[in-house]
C-alpha cells in the first residue's frame, strides 16, 4: 500500500488486494455499514467491473438486533449494494441475548451467519474488512490476556472458518485510507456508536493508541509485530511437526491403540517447551471433550510432568501411574516411562 496513510486507494492498488481471489466463483461481502465495510464493498466492486470474468460479488449484511439504528443502517447499505450492481442480503440474528460477553456472542453469531449465507449462496469466501488498525488493537487485547505466540500472532489474511475461507483483503490497509478512498468517490458511512463506548475493551484499547504512539507503538509498528510473530509461530508449528514424527519413529516397537495418543517420556523430556506445549495441546483437543485446553493450565501440566518425570521411578509393585490428572476433557497419565492422553471418562452428574 501507499505509504501515506490518508491517500486513497488506487484502482491499481485496489487490484492487488483482490488478486488473490480472482478465481473463486463466488465472494460475499461482510458489510455492516461502517467507513470499512463500505469502502471494502465500493473496492470490490470496483475491482469486480475491471474484470473480463470475475467472481459473483454478494454484500450481507448482520442486524445484531442490539441498536435501533441497525435496520435503517442495513437498508442504506443495500441502497448502495443496488448503486454499485451489487444484491444484498440482511440476515438477523434471532433470539435471546446475553446479559455478559454480547461482544463475543455477537461476532460468533455473525461469523455463523455468514458461512450460512456463503454457503446457500455457492461462494468459497467470506471477505471482512479488518484493517491495520483493527490487527493492533487485536495485539493489544491478547497480549493483556495473556496469549501465547499464537494469539500474538493476530489476525490471518485467510483462515477457514464453518467450511468457509475467512479473507482479510484490508489487513494491511490503514482505517485513514478507507476513509480517505470513500471522501473521495463522495460515499456515505455510518457510525457505530460502540465502537467509542468504553464499556467494551476495544474501544478503551483504542483511546490508548495516540498515546503509545507517541512512544513509538504506532499502528504500524504493533501490525508489524503481529506479522512477525505469525512468522515465528509458523516456524514453532513446522518444528512441532518434526517432533511429531520423531516420537512417532521411536515407537515403532509399540502398538498403538486406537483414541490414545503416547510418547516416550524421555524422548519427549528433551525437546523445547514451546514445542512440547504444542503437542500437548494438540492431543489434549483432539481428544479431549471439553476444550479447548487453556494455555496457562496446559503450561501447569507440563511442569507437573517435568517433575514427575525427574522423580524416583516408584516401586514396580506399586501400580499406579507416577502422575494422572484431567483437563479439558482429556486424561493424561504418566506410567512405565510413557506419557499417555486419552478422553476423560464423562463426569458424574450431580445426584445421578
Amino acid at each position: 500500500m501507499s505509504d501515506d496513510d490518508n491517500s486513497p486507494i488506487s484502482a491499481r492498488e485496489a487490484r492487488r488486494l483482490f488478486a488473490g481471489l480472482r478465481s473463486a466463483p463466488a465472494l460475499v461481502l461482510a458489510v455492516s455499514g461502517g467507513p470499512d465495510s463500505v469502502a471494502l464493498m465500493w473496492l470490490a466492486a470496483r475491482w469486480q467491473r475491471s474484470l473480463a470474468r470475475a467472481p459473483v460479488l454478494t454484500a450481507v449484511t448482520i442486524d445484531h438486533g442490539l441498536r435501533q439504528e441497525a435496520a435503517r443502517e442495513a437498508r442504506e447499505v443495500k441502497r448502495l449494494a443496488t448503486e454499485l450492481g451489487l444484491p444484498h442480503r440482511t440476515l438477523r440474528w434471532r433470539g435471546a441475548k446475553p446479559k455478559t460477553g454480547v461482544p463475543a456472542a455477537a461476532r460468533e453469531a455473525r461469523y455463523r451467519l455468514l458461512a450460512e449465507a456463503a454457503r446457500a449462496l455457492g461462494a468459497s469466501h467470506v471477505l471482512t474488512a479488518h484493517t491495520r488498525d483493527d490487527q493492533a488493537e487485536t495485539l493489544l487485547m491478547r497480549l493483556l490476556r495473556g496469549s501465547g505466540l499464537a494469539g500474538l500472532s493476530a489476525m490471518a489474511q485467510l483462515t477457514e472458518r464453518d467450511g468457509i475461507v475467512l479473507a482479510r483483503p484490508l489487513l494491511d490497509v490503514p482505517k485513514a485510507q478507507l476513509i480517505a478512498t470513500l471522501k473521495r468517490a463522495k460515499i456515505g458511512f455510518a457510525d457505530d456508536p460502540t465502537n467509542r463506548d468504553t464499556a467494551f475493551t476495544r474501544p478503551r484499547l483504542r483511546a490508548l493508541l495516540p498515546l503509545l504512539a507517541a512512544e513509538g507503538g504506532d499502528v504500524r509498528n504493533l501490525a508489524r509485530l503481529a506479522t512477525r510473530l505469525a512468522r515465528a509461530n509458523a516456524a514453532v508449528e513446522v518444528l512441532a511437526d518434526g517432533a511429531e514424527r520423531f516420537l512417532r519413529l521411536r515407537d515403532r516397537g509399540e502398538a498403538p491403540q486406537v483414541g490414545v495418543r503416547s510418547f516416550e517420556a524421555s524422548a519427549f523430556a528433551a525437546l523445547p517447551d514451546e514445542v512440547r506445549l504444542r503437542l500437548l495441546l494438540r492431543a489434549i483437543n483432539a481428544l479431549g471433550h471439553e476444550g479447548p485446553a487453556e494455555l496457562g493450565k496446559v503450561e501447569t501440566l507440563l511442569a507437573a510432568l517435568d517433575q514427575a518425570i525427574a522423580a524416583p521411578p516408584r516401586a514396580a509393585s506399586n501400580g499406579r501411574p507416577a502422575m494422572r490428572q484431567t483437563l479439558a476433557g482429556a486424561l493424561i497419565s504418566l506410567a512405565g516411562g510413557r506419557i499417555q492422553i486419552a478422553p476423560a471418562p464423562a463426569r458424574r452428574r450431580k445426584g445421578a
